[in-house]
């Protein structure tokens, strides 16, 4: 998938037709068994989040990826502009190196990073969208949420320097509240 994505941004533009039509073509590679699977990884990691908002967590990142791939699958919207390239670029650098972590990691699922992949360029590149869902729960009662100038995060700040967050190309920005 990085091979064709990464080509995409050798064209003097690219398009959002372009961009969705190769992460169509990778989601519909994704089958039941796929989000079968990355659906038990997350409840396996979900041991690690605070027992309070463990269920929140789980239900967001089902709802937000797992059953949003659907969405791209069957996307038929027709979409207008170009992709900012550069911004393409560190997004596929930065999923780049994630890949190369998560290939490290013990109890990985392959299949969720390639949906964690297909989902996040989706929603920032096609939709202009957070990564996470507005109304996307955190620990502390917060949430994403849009305000009259765009998308707010309230743990975007905090994730800056975490290798396996997307938050640097995440369309979404800091809750100055939190």
């Amino acid at each position: 998938m990085q091979c064709k994505l990464k080509n995409l941004t050798t064209n003097e533009e690219t398009t959002k037709k372009e961009l969705l039509a190769v992460l169509q073509e990778e989601a519909r590679k994704l089958g039941l068994n796929d989000i079968i699977r990355s659906s038990l990884h997350l409840h396996r990691d979900a041991v690690y989040v605070q027992a309070g908002y463990r269920e929140e967590f789980v239900r967001a990142y089902v709802n937000g990826f797992l059953i949003r791939i659907k969405e791209v699958k069957e996307d038929k919207n027709h979409y207008t502009g170009s992709v900012n390239k550069d911004d393409l670029n560190t997004a596929l650098e930065l999923l780049e190196e994630q890949e190369k972590l998560v290939e490290t990691m013990k109890d990985t699922e392959p299949a969720f990073f390639r949906i964690y992949m297909i989902m996040s360029l989706y929603t920032t590149f096609i939709r202009e969208e957070p990564i996470h869902q507005v109304g996307t729960p955190f620990p502390g009662g917060f949430q994403v949420k849009k305000d009259k100038i765009g998308f707010i995060c309230p743990v975007k700040k905090n994730n800056e320097d975490n290798p396996l967050a997307v938050c640097p190309f995440c369309i979404a920005r800091q809750d100055e509240e939190v």
